[in-house]
């Protein structure tokens, strides 16, 4: 059976790092063989590219950015996640495709149509079968983002950007509900785990049953 493809969204700040061990960590429990990989990055050319996609040295205008973040995108899912997939492996990321339409097409300001046209070529008819989008106020995130020792390069846009980004994440789930499903992470780590874990069980249910008896 085909494995299933989960990924995990939101600007910084709103703690994705940190639920990813209990989303993962949940689907284990069920029977289920997990691979945990991040975007930009899961192969070695990927990773190079977030490199230069997160060096603060570097100043990369934003149609060039949106580039880089699929290619190194195509890359990560021909070589990790599609082989996966196609094993029974349920794949585990940290970001994927809605971060795009989110950061370059909100952000950015380049607009949804020409994520779409990249996302139509490098995907095809791959897309998550679950998002699960971590929302916080700007104020929640910018408290938490400071208290890293280096923000990225994209970690030092200002609120402005970070609203776009934002809103273009929950258009994203208003216009796609039965995929994304939004939590609060406004509050503690140990609120925002237990809804986690409450909507996996209502949304990989069946899968999980489904997978395991296979």
């Amino acid at each position: 059976m085909r494995g299933r493809l989960i990924t995990i969204e939101g600007v910084e700040g709103v703690g994705k790092s940190s639920v990813l061990p209990v989303v993962r960590d949940f689907l284990t429990e069920q029977g289920v063989q997990v691979l945990q990989t991040r975007e930009p990055g899961g192969t070695e050319l990927g990773e190079q590219l977030r490199d230069v996609l997160l060096n603060t040295d570097q100043e990369i205008v934003p149609s060039a950015e949106l580039l880089l973040m699929f290619a190194a995108r195509a890359q990560h899912v021909e070589k990790v996640i599609q082989p996966a997939l196609q094993s029974g492996i349920w794949v585990l990321s940290d970001r994927f495709t809605d971060s795009s339409f989110a950061y370059q097409g909100g952000g950015r300001q380049l607009g949804a149509e020409r994520v779409e046209v990249l996302e139509r070529w490098v995907l095809g008819d791959l897309h998550a079968d679950l998002t699960l989008l971590l929302d916080a106020t700007r104020e929640t995130s910018l408290e938490r983002t400071k208290k890293r020792r280096q923000l990225d390069r994209i970690e030092t846009e200002g609120d402005e950007f970070f609203e776009r980004v934002r809103l273009a994440f929950l258009q994203r789930a208003k216009a796609d509900p039965l995929r994304v499903k939004v939590i609060d992470a406004n509050p503690d780590f140990k609120t925002v785990a237990a809804s986690l874990r409450v909507q996996l069980e209502v949304s990989c249910g069946q899968w999980l049953s489904e997978a395991v008896a296979s």
